[in-house]
């Protein structure tokens, strides 16, 4: 391997400022990393490749040289500032390590790191997709401010289809509109100074360190990316933020917080829209992948390594309401919003894009008198979720109400009743029968995936 690399380092010996090794943690970005950890893996792969380099009898300058990151940026606006900022300290300190004998000049300049960055495909989503041009546009800006040398805006479609004219075009100008018009080609160094951002740069500098000397002495990147452990926690990294989206401790806009409430998006979905980009295709793509040894993509694996997981952090909410759509009738819920104004307003609020993530049609009340009006009127609207919004001091008398009125209907034709909240009596309404609650603290996911197995399946 080192052969192969210095062979094409010194086969590039004409093209001086041309960098042929890449570094490209893009993938581990796309794959659910952290930040810090991300920055970690990158600067253990460059320190691999500077060794392999130097052994192999390049010049540690013209090694450092011949180096490129090719790194993503995560949606967390200051983390990712902070990111590149520590990037580049950890990077020349890397670097210095291989100053025998002396730290030259031509080495000292090798130091500045070569940065390419590249907006995140982990957080972009099908639903709702311009919101993809806020991402981007945010993602861009923490590079730019950062100080980048090259960024590549991933167009907003890039979920659903291949690449338009119209989104190729947006994406440059998302660039541009930087450069031309906010001007942050003139500032060399916008953060520095800020507290806030030198603090955020030392903390994540100190735990990326913290990573890469672990790292080292599991013997290098090469050796962790062969035993599968890079690969692991990776997987491990992407369970948790799938699980934080699930209960919306992270926000994915139009996805699993906020929908769109009528947005149809299985019309918008190409066959062709690559590897893993279009939803439609993944889960049978994948399985298939998996059984002839391949890596996600389309290309035959060389080796029987484990590769890195493929997943966007809003697929599962898509693959829910893309199932919903597809059903023969779309499930109405039906707000009975009932007592105090206040909690049954914002109660009615939250319902609706609690379960709108689902793609449910949701009908929102200003209020009924009585527990019997509003399940006339939800009857009325043929619902098949009834969801009572009221206070939770309220719920201890309206909720059996409504309950005892619904146990007179038939079965087969009895919409799904919900509480919307946890209150205080919730254990003696589970008592009386009454299973589902949906609150702040709910896992927003499975609870939907659960009403869709009962709703979809009638």
């Amino acid at each position: 391997m080192s052969e192969k690399i210095a062979a094409v380092v010194k086969a590039a010996k004409s093209l001086p400022n041309y960098r042929v090794v890449a570094v490209n943690s893009v993938v581990l970005n796309n794959s659910g990393a952290y930040a810090a950890q991300e920055l970690a893996y990158a600067l253990a792969w460059g320190a691999e490749y500077m060794t392999m380099l130097t052994e192999a009898g390049v010049a540690n300058y013209k090694a450092a040289n011949a180096i490129r990151f090719n790194m993503g940026i995560g949606g967390n606006y200051f983390m990712e500032i902070a990111k590149f900022r520590a990037a580049r300290l950890l990077w020349a300190k890397i670097v210095e390590a291989y100053k025998a004998p002396i730290f030259t000049t031509a080495l000292k300049n090798a130091a500045k790191m070569n940065v390419s960055a590249e907006t995140s495909k982990f957080n972009m989503t099908i639903f709702d997709a311009y919101v993809n041009l806020l991402r981007s546009q945010t993602e861009t800006m923490s590079a730019a401010l950062a100080g980048v040398d090259e960024i590549t805006v991933t167009p907003f479609d890039v979920t659903y289809e291949r690449p338009t004219d119209f989104a190729e075009r947006i994406a440059r100008n998302q660039q541009l509109l930087l450069k031309e018009e906010a001007h942050f080609d003139k500032i060399v160094d916008p953060a520095a100074g800020s507290y806030y951002l030198e603090n955020l740069t030392a903390s994540i500098a100190a735990e990326a360190w913290k990573q890469f000397l672990a790292i080292q002495e599991q013997g290098g990147m090469y050796e962790m990316v062969a035993a599968g452990k890079v690969q692991e926690h990776i997987a491990a990294n992407l369970k948790a933020r799938l699980g934080d989206v699930a209960k919306r401790k992270e926000v994915l806009l139009g996805s699993n917080q906020f929908p769109n409430f009528t947005e149809k998006a299985a019309k918008k979905i190409k066959a062709d829209a690559g590897a893993c980009s279009s939803i439609c295709n993944c889960k049978e793509q994948r399985a298939k992948n998996k059984e002839q040894g391949h890596c996600g993509c389309d290309s035959k694996c060389e080796n029987a390594l484990p590769t890195l997981p493929v997943a966007r952090a809003a697929e599962e909410f898509e693959t829910l309401r893309l199932e919903t759509e597809g059903a023969k009738k779309q499930p109405v819920a039906f707000m009975l919003t009932i007592g105090n104004l206040v909690m049954r307003i914002a109660r009615a609020q939250f319902s609706c894009n609690f379960l709108a993530c689902a793609g449910y049609k949701v009908i929102d009340n200003n209020g009924f008198k009585t527990v019997a009006e509003g399940i006339k009127a939800a009857k009325k609207a043929k619902a098949d979720i009834i969801v009572l919004c009221s206070s939770d001091d309220e719920y201890a008398e309206l909720a059996p109400k409504a309950w005892k009125v619904l146990q007179r209907m038939d079965e087969a034709k009895r919409p799904m009743f919900i509480v919307a909240g946890a209150p205080a009596c919730m254990e003696d309404l589970q008592k009386l029968g009454i299973q589902n609650f949906i609150h702040v603290r709910c896992n927003v996911l499975e609870t939907l995936k659960q009403y869709n197995q009962q709703l979809l399946n009638k």
